[in-house]
């Protein structure tokens, strides 16, 4: 009995993938890794081991080139937002030059600025209303993606989650593969990310 209690549980221990190791993604001291969009670089500078977004919109993609690519997995970083500020992190996005990101979901970053979409909104998919977080203080931001599903957690507690539709239209704006990207929206939103990392699920 003990043999095939211990088959059991060995072959359960196989069947069960592990998570992979997380991926440091920022070494605080440059953006090497990255690539910044041609729209407004200077918006994005290095302040005491973050990465500060001050300035023009424009946006900032993890990858050599941009072109990380990611399916199922968790992200995880510190943000820290200013009064009025606002920012965002997409995920199953594509490097693009100038604009809005065309692809993939924007987790939004926002205490305070007039948009009344707040942190940890699937940015217009599925909304969050409340402020779950102060300006002026870093707080942790995890973004998990699984199948279908979306599950956003600030410092630890879930706060949103979003599945998406079998019959979802839109056909960009969408869960498939792809990199991260952090946004600088305006010269008035300033806020700080720091201790990115990642994990393929």
């Amino acid at each position: 009995m003990k043999a095939i209690l211990s088959l059991t549980t060995a072959l359960t221990f196989l069947l069960v993938p592990a998570h992979a190791d997380w991926i440091e993604m920022f070494d605080g001291k440059s953006l090497d890794g990255w690539k910044v969009s041609t729209e407004n670089p200077g918006s994005f500078r290095i302040e005491e081991e973050a990465i500060v977004t001050d300035g023009p919109r424009a946006h900032l993609f993890y990858g050599k080139d941009g072109t990380a690519d990611f399916k199922d997995f968790e992200f995880e970083c510190e943000v820290m937002t200013a009064k009025g500020a606002n920012a965002g992190i997409f995920f199953h996005t594509r490097y693009q030059e100038e604009g809005w990101p065309n692809y993939g979901y924007e987790a939004q970053v926002n205490a305070t600025h007039k948009d009344v979409r707040k942190t940890g909104s699937v940015y217009a998919f599925k909304d969050v209303n409340e402020v779950h977080h102060k300006d002026g203080e870093w707080f942790t931001y995890r973004v998990r993606v699984e199948g279908s599903k979306v599950t956003v957690s600030l410092n630890g507690k879930v706060i949103n989650e979003y599945l998406e539709p079998e019959d979802h239209a839109d056909k960009t704006r969408r869960l498939s593969t792809g990199t991260i990207a952090l946004q600088a929206h305006d010269p008035d939103s300033i806020v700080r990310f720091r201790k990115l990392r990642i994990r393929k699920l």
